[in-house]
């Protein structure tokens, strides 16, 4: 089948930024950043919605992310926890299926993110922001 063909049936448009590309946009603005659970669910939604599955994969992105939640919720120190760069770094290599990113992907990670936020507001500049962004850039290439 044809480059573009596939690319039409995976729902990938072309020069459209795709959910592991918004994901390892996240790791550019805020890499530095321990993983908490907000995060944890962001990415989370983020591949569920880039699989087309609620299934979590064990050592998936969602599945690490979690971990590394958890992990750091243990930690006193800051440069003993995990950071979302470690996460992160080739999401798009990582994850089974991929898509472009939409409006709703966008909102539907942001309502993960802001659900496990004690203080309901969305971490600047991190997955769900990168979604949001490449959502927006998406659709002004339709």
């Amino acid at each position: 089948m044809p480059v573009d063909q596939t690319a039409q049936l995976l729902g990938i448009q072309e020069n459209a930024i795709t959910i592991g590309e918004a994901l390892e946009a996240a790791v550019h603005t805020a890499g530095d950043r321990p993983v908490d659970q907000s995060d944890a669910a962001a990415i989370q939604a983020a591949e569920a919605r880039a699989t087309g599955s609620s299934v979590i994969t064990p050592g998936g992105l969602a599945a690490t992310a979690q971990s590394a939640a958890s992990f750091n919720s243990g930690m006193q120190r800051e440069e003993d926890k995990i950071k979302l760069s470690e996460v992160l770094t080739a999401a798009t290599a990582r994850l089974p299926a991929d898509k472009a990113v939409t409006a709703e992907d966008a909102e539907g990670v942001k309502r993960a993110e802001l659900r496990n936020e004690p203080n309901a507001a969305a971490h600047h500049g991190g997955v769900a922001d990168s979604l949001a962004a490449a959502a927006r850039l998406n659709e002004r290439i339709q």
